[in-house]
This record gives structure tokens, C-alpha cells and sequence, in this order.
């Protein structure tokens, strides 16, 4: 039996729409451009196939997407403003003392050389070496999902030496060098505190576990992480990571969930061992702690672990855990939002599509949280994936 939106459906998106129009309106001078921001984020979250410009055009009933090109590459806005005040909508609606901060990458793959950052590199969207962009994000996740808090786009060093192809791209000229993926997650992570955003835990795989500066950082701070590291992972001068955990008795597993998936409790068997000779401050451990698959035995995932020395096996195992929240908002950000459907080559084009489609996101998410403090609600076609 097909379902419709109630009347009390109909108001909730359009009061919180509203809301998000009355934030957004002052980082736009000219009401043009502020219309079609709104009108850019109403397509978003719309249920037509494609989010191309063409198509957000139609919907707005605009003859060509000339116009939401203009939004994205020409138009005047600050882009990091309205990024800030994502994380303050997040905060207003979704805060969570339990949440976990979660760094992370996805792959946006690309025809041609001209799309700002485009190179040939891994990506884990596909599995493999993509003609592709790479964007490093910033996730808040809770009980209610995840939601994208920040994002940079990471430049490829073939672009280093290529500085003529950096302006054809509008790349900024502070912005020509290759940052690494750690330094930027470090940097949304500082942005994130400074604006109020707290969290139990960070989280993030071996890309960013393996950097020694980042986790430096977050132990000065003393904010508790879960951070995957590779397997040669040294551990103190003479001992990798894979021999350390190949020494443990049998007794030490412990069969335990790491969380919810489609499929029922993720359960794998889980070890630690408490690092003592790494100095902490007074109250505070370090940990090294391993993953091991049910069906594989030898599939062995290892982690990093810094917090309060009274933290227990389960509640480091849920965070691990939620790692994996942080690829389906890619999933969902993709699928229903066109976080990859974007039709710019542009530094600026790509951060301003990226981030209205973070706060489509959002928005998406803060109506489902509703529905479900509300009971059964709305469920069309496109959104059954989104909305339970």
C-alpha cells in the first residue's frame, strides 16, 4: 500500500527547509545567487534521476543550467561561512554527547586532466588505481548516522610542477603544494573544535593512524582516537605490529560486535594489549589493539587506541566500529543527494557543490531523526533507502 505524506510531513519539511533558507541567506549579497543556492539544495533533495546542472535547472524551471554554473564558479559567496554554518545546524540539531569524529576519504572518478586535483591514484570508491579526485572529509557520527562536518579537496603532486595547469584551474596559489591527507584531517578536526564541535572519540583508517604527527596532536590534546594502523606498525624500537599480536595466547580473544550492519551485528574477534612503556599523561593509557576476521583468521586488522585508562574492550570495539558510518553517508550522499554528480572543473566549483550537497545531507538526515521521534512518515520511491 502505497503511503502519502501527511499534512504534519508536509509542514516539517517545509518549516526546516525554510530554516536552512534563512541561514543561508546572509553569505549572499545579491538575491540572485541566494534564490538559487536554495534552489540548488531544494534539487538536491529532490527525486529526479540525475543532479546536474541541467537538471536542477529544469526543476528550478530555468531555461539552461547557465545559471547554477554561475552559482558554482562565479557567483560571489564564501563557501567556508556557509560550511560553518553546517556545523552549526549539525550542532542545533544532531549533537550527541556519545558522537564519534570520523576522517576519511572517498574517490570521485573523471574524464580528461582539467578537473582541479584529477590524477591517476587510488581510490576506494572502485577499488583500484582511477582517473579520479580525491576528497578528504570530516564525518559526525552518532546513534542518528553520520553526516559530512568538513571537506578538502587533495591536491595530487603531478600537480605541483605544473603551474600553468593549477591556474587554468582557478587552483588558489597557497594552495598549489600537496598538502598531505593527515595534515588535512588535521586541519577540519582543528576547525571542528574551534567551532564547538565535541566528540568521545576519532576514528579513521591507516591512512591517517599511520601518521605519527596527527596522533601526536590529538594525545596533546587529550581527545581519545581508535586509529587504524598498518601492520609493520612499529611498536617501540625492535617489534611490528603483526608479530606483537601473533605472540598473544588464544585466551586473549574475545568475540565481540562492533556494531549494526543490514546484515545483523558486525562480530569479529577482538585482542588488546595496554602499552606501558609509551609515556601518557596521569589517567591515560595507549593501547594496541587488533581485529580478527570469523571467516579468515589470518585477516588481521590493527589499531592504535589512546584514552582514559579506564576505557573497556567494548566500548573501543563499538568505536572502531563506527568507522565504517562514515561510507555509507558517502553511499547516501551519492545516491541521494549527487555529491559525485557534479559538472565543474574548478577549486571553487568543486568545494561549493560539495558543500550544499553536505547540507542536503544534513537536512536529510534532520528530517529522518524527526520521522522517527514521530513515528512511521513519508516514503517515496527514491527515499526508501534514506528513510526507515
Amino acid at each position: 500500500m502505497e503511503v502519502f505524506p501527511s499534512i504534519e510531513d508536509l509542514r516539517t519539511w517545509a518549516d526546516r527547509l525554510e530554516e536552512v533558507q534563512v541561514r543561508l541567506a546572509p553569505y549572499f549579497e545579491r538575491s540572485e545567487p541566494r534564490q538559487r543556492a536554495i534552489a540548488y539544495i531544494r534539487g538536491l533533495i529532490s527525486t529526479i534521476e540525475r543532479k546536474n546542472g541541467w537538471q536542477l535547472a529544469e526543476l528550478a524551471r530555468e531555461a539552461t543550467p547557465d545559471g547554477m554554473q554561475r552559482l558554482l564558479n562565479a557567483a560571489k559567496w564564501d563557501v567556508d561561512q556557509v560550511r560553518d554554518d553546517l556545523q552549526e545546524y549539525i550542532l542545533t540539531h544532531l549533537a550527541d554527547p556519545e558522537a564519534v569524529l570520523v576522517v576519511d576519504e572517498t574517490g570521485f572518478v573523471k574524464k580528461g586532466n582539467k578537473s582541479a586535483g584529477v590524477a591517476a591514484q587510488y581510490s576506494g570508491t572502485v577499488g583500484k588505481i582511477a582517473n579520479c579526485q580525491i576528497g578528504v572529509f570530516l564525518a559526525y557520527a552518532n546513534r542518528y548516522g553520520a553526516v559530512l562536518l568538513d571537506r578538502e579537496l587533495y591536491l595530487h603532486a603531478d600537480w605541483e610542477k605544473k603551474p600553468e595547469r593549477c591556474k587554468e584551474a582557478a587552483i588558489p596559489e597557497d594552495r598549489r603544494t600537496t598538502i598531505p591527507k593527515p595534515m588535512l584531517a588535521k586541519q577540519m578536526l582543528e576547525r571542528a573544535f574551534a567551532h564547538g564541535v565535541k566528540a568521545t572519540w576519532v576514528t579513521g583508517d591507516t591512512v591517517y593512524g599511520g601518521d605519527t604527527k596527527l596522533r601526536i596532536w590529538l594525545e596533546e590534546r587529550l581527545q581519545p582516537y581508535v586509529l587504524a594502523v598498518p601492520k609493520n606498525q612499529r611498536i617501540g624500537l625492535s617489534h611490528r605490529a603483526d608479530e606483537v599480536v601473533a605472540s598473544w595466547p588464544a585466551e586473549r580473544w574475545q568475540r565481540l560486535s562492533a556494531g549494526e550492519s543490514s546484515q545483523g551485528p558486525r562480530f569479529y574477534d577482538w585482542a588488546w594489549q595496554s602499552l606501558d612503556f609509551r609515556w601518557t599523561e596521569p589517567g591515560w593509557k595507549q593501547w594496541l589493539l587488533a581485529r580478527r576476521s570469523l571467516s579468515d583468521p589470518t585477516e588481521i586488522a590493527y589499531y592504535f587506541v589512546f584514552a582514559p585508562e579506564a576505557v573497556t574492550l567494548e566500548q573501543v570495539v563499538r568505536t572502531a566500529g563506527s568507522r565504517w558510518q562514515v561510507e555509507e553517508a558517502f553511499e547516501l550522499a551519492k545516491q541521494q543527494v549527487g555529491l559525485d554528480e557534479y559538472e565543474v572543473r574548478h577549486w571553487q566549483g568543486w568545494y561549493r557543490h560539495i558543500t550544499l550537497a553536505m547540507f542536503a545531507l544534513a537536512f536529510l538526515t534532520v528530517i529522518k531523526v524527526a520521522g522517527q521521534k514521530r513515528g512511521p512518515t513519508f516514503r517515496s520511491e527514491k527515499s526508501q533507502s534514506f528513510f526507515p
